[in-house]
């Protein structure tokens, strides 16, 4: 069976956004086109102000906001990410024109560039009415005015602004891409489907399948993920009950699959140890039928403490939440040789979810340079590793497209750990195929339609007496 979806090449004009219709009237909405365009100016402010993700701000954004009506909160979401998609080339436009790159400017150049707003249009929109944008300035207009005509992509742009690629991760894509550089960089630039797993101690895919066609959306079986529902149009997350209830939860396909190859059974004993929300600890608990004892560790409490609430709504008992100080807690010595299964899900570059979240690309890793990342990456998956007994399981995935992070580090880790092995992806899960890599779980957005990750499935063997000791 195949992984993903059939390859996809889409040109340029297939990639473009076509927001132009959602700034205009429209007698479904309930506020004005202008009204839309100054909240999506305030929520742009919000953004770039802020070190949190663009997702968070947003979400935050729209909670203290609940009078924006479902219809209008996508118009406001859908352009407020598309901005951030194409913000390398926006960027690249404005300083062609001599122009700041302000939330302003880039939104005027969207609308002009990818719909063609012309002057006269816009000042309908930028009246500077109650709600509505201030009032075009003259600088603004010749703005609008160079730019008729143009596109989002011009030959003169460097390879990097096209690709909306920041310079640190430009030439270790190319390496890992080669001749599929564009492809997969154009499929980075394109909006994620909703993909929806399966909770199967409260429902099953079928029902789960049937619900959500009732709801009038287009909902289909993912390829192999076994509880994986994909949500071809996205509809507003309030919608939709099951969520609510526990029934499903919002993981992408590539991330299921990452928790399957955790292959945990009933009775056994589980690690997550870079837990974060706890997406994937929800999936591996569930694969156990809520028997057995699952550890979900992180450093950062607030999200464990929220992780604990998603384990409870979806009816999951046997998982237990354990704050580390660091990857060398000495929780970790104490619990050595303790577990059947150990998933080592690092912290990375991101570059694999850059299609879920773009505003990423732009923050990560510079807060901490590349490489003291792939340092602390080593650190957590050599610490963690004393956690698996022999003959358990332990596996290593990011969400990282960069082979540095991923096939590197599985051999820098078994060059001095020689009580574990890899177990090559046709052994640890048959059923997964078409994978980059022979021997791991290796996806990218243009091949397999999912984010891009990496997991590598290695065993513990029964070591020599003072091989390697586990502490």
């Amino acid at each position: 069976m195949q992984i993903g979806r059939p390859e996809h090449t889409n040109n340029g004009q297939q990639q473009r956004f076509r927001l132009y219709s959602s700034v205009f009237p429209s007698r479904c909405l309930s506020v004005t086109p202008a009204a839309r365009l100054q909240a999506t100016l305030d929520l742009m402010h919000e953004v770039d102000s802020t070190a949190r993700p663009a997702d968070a701000v947003v979400s935050t954004w729209f909670r203290a906001r609940r009078h924006i009506g479902d219809r209008d909160r996508a118009h406001i979401h859908e352009l407020l990410y598309a901005l951030l998609r194409h913000h390398a080339r926006l960027g690249w436009w404005l300083t062609k024109h001599g122009r700041q790159d302000m939330p302003r400017s880039r939104l005027l150049a969207w609308l002009a560039l990818d719909g063609g707003m012309t002057t006269d249009q816009a000042r309908g929109l930028f009246t500077g009415g109650k709600l509505a944008p201030a009032v075009l300035k003259d600088h603004e207009r010749a703005l609008l005015a160079k730019l008729q005509g143009c596109t989002i992509n011009h030959p003169a742009m460097p390879d990097e602004v096209r690709a909306e690629c920041p310079s640190w991760a430009l030439e270790p894509l190319r390496r890992r891409f080669q001749d599929s550089f564009g492809r997969e960089m154009a499929a980075l630039l394109t909006a994620p489907p909703l993909d929806l797993r399966v909770s199967p101690i409260k429902s099953t895919r079928e029902v789960m399948l049937g619900a959500l066609r009732d709801l009038g959306l287009q909902a289909e079986a993912s390829t192999i993920a076994p509880y994986g529902i994909r949500v071809e149009k996205r509809p507003s997350l309030a919608s939709l009950p099951m969520l609510k209830s526990g029934e499903v939860e919002i993981q992408d396909e590539g991330s299921q699959l990452v928790a399957m190859l955790v292959d945990a059974r009933p009775g056994e004993r589980v690690v997550d140890f870079c837990a974060g929300a706890g997406g994937k600890t929800l999936a591996i608990a569930a694969q156990m039928s809520n028997k057995g004892h699952v550890i979900a560790c992180d450093v950062r409490e607030g999200r464990l403490k929220r992780s604990a609430e998603r384990f409870r709504q979806a009816g999951l008992h046997n998982v237990q939440t354990r704050l580390l100080a660091s990857e060398t807690d000495r929780w970790v010595k104490r619990h050595k040789g303790g577990f059947d299964r150990v998933l080592v899900d690092t912290p990375c570059s991101g570059t694999g979810t850059w299609r879920r979240n773009p505003d990423a690309r732009w923050r990560t890793p510079e807060d901490q340079g590349l490489d003291n990342l792939l340092s602390l990456q080593a650190r957590i998956l050599a610490s963690a590793a004393r956690l698996v007994k022999p003959g358990g399981r332990l596996v290593y995935a990011t969400c990282s497209l960069l082979p540095e992070e991923n096939e590197d580090q599985v051999t820098a880790f078994l060059a001095v750990h020689p009580a574990f092995r890899v177990v090559p992806l046709q052994e640890a899960a048959p059923q997964l195929a078409n994978s980059a890599h022979p021997d791991y779980l290796s996806l990218t957005p243009a091949r397999h339609d999912t984010d891009g990750f990496f997991a590598a499935v290695m065993r513990r063997d029964a070591a020599p007496p003072n091989q390697e000791p586990l502490a």
